[in-house]
């Protein structure tokens, strides 16, 4: 397999980010990779008996948020081990109101609600589009989802000059100081030709004497942001029943820094893990022959809603994984019998399906994908002395002793050895990192501890080192995309040997 070029993998996530402002676009920029790659789209509400393969290569997502990619070693059988590498699709963002019709000494203004933990003074004075999923009403009468993408400055929110308000820390009240205008009353209304606000209300969607359980949208939103949605699906605005809006940095992500060392973007938390994870999957089956001697699934799986908890059907602290673990660890051996409607295993001991669940997940091991913090060097006095990460020093392996991050002395055995792989075929081992919050510091949490509180399996918890996490625009490293591509690589190449060699239970 070639060598891995850097600065062409970081090219390659500008790419993706630029075309991923939701969760949905994420999902769906995943696929199209992973669709290149030659693996095929399953569904949950199938049977997979006769579907998935040992040798084969699948995905699968949940509200279209949330993606399960998987490949099946050739010499797997049931209960046998998986690696699994998990990233989150999500991050912070405002989202616009379910009635999000505003107005203010003249302005026509947005509704929004803060979705996340972000840095929301850095959302003032950006330029704003819109992204996210609607649904529409075909011709044939029929509900789809469709994705919007309005790539264009339409909203922004405005700071108060200085001269009218020098406080030294910028404050502001998030309900009623963070609504972006979207433009003028009086040119609306001169764009529609109403000499009054109220005619605004008349709806196309009902006619009079119809029932509607809900105001028309064109009542809850502004009529003009319902026709740029509608035309952007090449739909009729009444034909636009509801839909899930963010606002997002019309600025592209782009390569920054003196020597082009940076990544300045929006959303590296966490679809640069995202990305990675995904090629790393891709990069790991590249050769025809990849899984022709593997034993183990390998997987990543991509969630939606980290940033609020996880507490969701498609998040992280859901049935998603454990359910999908549970159907992927009693698929048949590529080698077995038919015996009438039942398959009987050729091996000893195949037979029996009662324990492969928990056989797979005693075996298994899970990389928690979440973007690191790198020292800033303005303010190192945040961070332990002896744990300050570095940009383009590789990916962080993140440790808490309160069990904030799911990482042990077996796991970082195991990663670094993995890391020392990534070096076979004339190319340098991955550098890796520490890091531990200092103790009187608060430390935040990924989705590795409750996945392996609730899968069994092992787990540690691991990102890129990043500044300004949570912000609309967020810095990483240009090298750091192709360190963590080739340990994500390596990682799903060796597991099935090296878990043989480390020993605990």
């Amino acid at each position: 397999m070639p060598k891995l070029d850097s600065k062409q993998a970081a090219l390659d996530f500008l790419s993706f980010v630029n075309a991923s402002p939701t969760p949905f676009h994420a999902v769906k920029s995943a696929k199209e990779l992973l669709a290149d790659a030659g693996f095929k789209e399953i569904k949950e509400k199938d049977s997979w008996a006769s579907t998935c393969q040992p040798g084969g290569k699948y995905y699968l997502t949940r509200n279209q948020s949330t993606l399960v990619a998987f490949a099946i070693g050739k010499k797997w059988t049931p209960g046998s081990p998986i690696s699994m590498i998990g990233a989150h699709t999500d991050s912070p963002v405002l989202r616009i109101k379910p009635v999000s019709k505003k107005k203010g000494e003249g302005f026509v203004q947005v509704g929004v609600e803060t979705y996340g933990g972000g840095i929301w003074h850095t959302w003032f004075d950006r330029d704003l589009g819109v992204a996210g999923r609607a649904m529409v009403r075909t011709k044939d009468g029929s509900i789809v989802q469709k994705l919007v993408h309005i790539d264009r400055p339409i909203l922004r929110i405005p700071t108060l000059a200085i001269h009218l308000d020098r406080q030294e820390n910028f404050s502001f009240n998030k309900e009623t100081q963070l609504f972006p205008i979207a433009g003028l009353v009086a040119a609306e209304l001169n764009r529609t030709g109403k000499g009054s606000e109220s005619k605004e209300s008349e709806s196309a969607q009902t006619e009079k004497g119809d029932f509607a359980p809900l105001k028309a949208i064109t009542e809850r939103h502004h009529p003009y942001l319902v026709e740029l949605i509608a035309s952007e699906l090449d739909a009729k605005p009444e034909e636009i029943l509801d839909f899930e809006m963010i606002l997002f940095d019309t600025q592209k992500a782009c390569l920054g820094g003196l020597l082009d060392e940076f990544i300045f973007s929006a959303r590296l938390d966490n679809l640069n893990s995202s990305f990675c994870a995904t090629r790393g999957l891709i990069d790991s089956v590249a050769d025809p022959s990849a899984l022709d001697d593997e034993s183990s699934i390998r997987l990543i799986a991509l969630f939606d809603h980290e940033e609020i908890g996880s507490r969701t059907a498609q998040g992280a602290d859901s049935n998603a994984l454990p359910a999908i673990i549970r159907r992927l660890s009693v698929l048949p051996a590529s080698s077995f019998e038919e015996s009438g409607s039942e398959r009987s295993y050729v091996k000893a001991g195949e037979g029996d399906l009662s324990t492969a669940y928990e056989q797979t997940l005693s075996t298994s091991f899970l990389v928690s994908a979440d973007m690191a913090h790198s020292v800033n060097p303005n303010y190192s006095f945040k961070y332990e002395p002896d744990h300050r990460p570095e940009i383009n020093k590789g990916p962080v392996i993140k440790i808490n002793a309160n069990a904030r991050y799911a990482t042990n002395a077996p796991g970082i055995v195991l990663l670094q050895e993995v890391a020392q792989k990534a070096g076979e075929n004339g190319e340098d081992g991955v550098p890796l990192q520490l890091f531990v919050v200092r103790n009187d510091s608060s430390c935040g949490s990924t989705i590795g501890p409750m996945l392996s509180a609730a899968l069994g399996a092992r787990t540690l918890d691991l990102g890129n080192p990043q500044l300004s996490m949570h912000s609309i625009r967020e810095t990483g490293g240009t090298e750091d995309v192709g360190h963590a591509i080739r340990l994500f690589s390596s990682f799903f190449k060796h597991y099935s040997s090296l878990s043989r060699t480390i020993f605990v239970d």
